[in-house]
């Protein structure tokens, strides 16, 4: 089971699609994103400023992304911090998701919202091990 900061981080790198749970005012709400990058500052992802999910984020940056694989589930919960000054960044993305190229074509970079979650932890859960207690990592600060 994984245990370590290191081990958890390279899982979500290996595994970058997470289950995103934000709130609507008081319904919970839970989508699938592909994460762009785990770094050493944090997870980051976007999303489109026109969305639904955007808004939540920006209401009530408090988060949990789930990763799961190979019948391990990581859950990461902590605050997004929105970095939407991060052109070169938000360039980046674009160059490697080509199906984003037409949308920016047409609304331009501005329509990114691009977020990083830190100052957050980590709960790992696995199938080897289903009642292990669980023990909160913390990944970044």
């Amino acid at each position: 089971m994984l245990s370590s900061r290191e081990e958890i981080l390279d899982f979500i790198r290996k595994n970058p699609l997470a289950f995103v749970a934000t709130m609507d005012h008081d319904q919970p709400r839970v989508r699938g994103i592909m994460t762009y990058k785990t770094d050493e500052q944090g997870i980051v992802f976007n999303t489109g400023k026109n969305k639904d999910f955007y808004r939540q984020l920006i209401a009530n940056p408090k988060v949990e992304l789930c990763f799961y694989s190979n019948h391990i589930q990581v859950r990461v919960t902590g605050i997004v911090t929105e970095t939407d000054e991060d052109l070169a960044l938000k360039k980046e993305i674009v160059a490697s998701r080509p199906f984003m190229q037409p949308w920016i074509e047409a609304a331009g970079y501005e329509i990114i919202g691009l977020f990083r979650i830190c100052n957050c932890k980590a709960h790992v859960w696995s199938a080897d091990a289903p009642m292990a207690r669980k023990r909160p990592v913390d990944l970044f600060s």
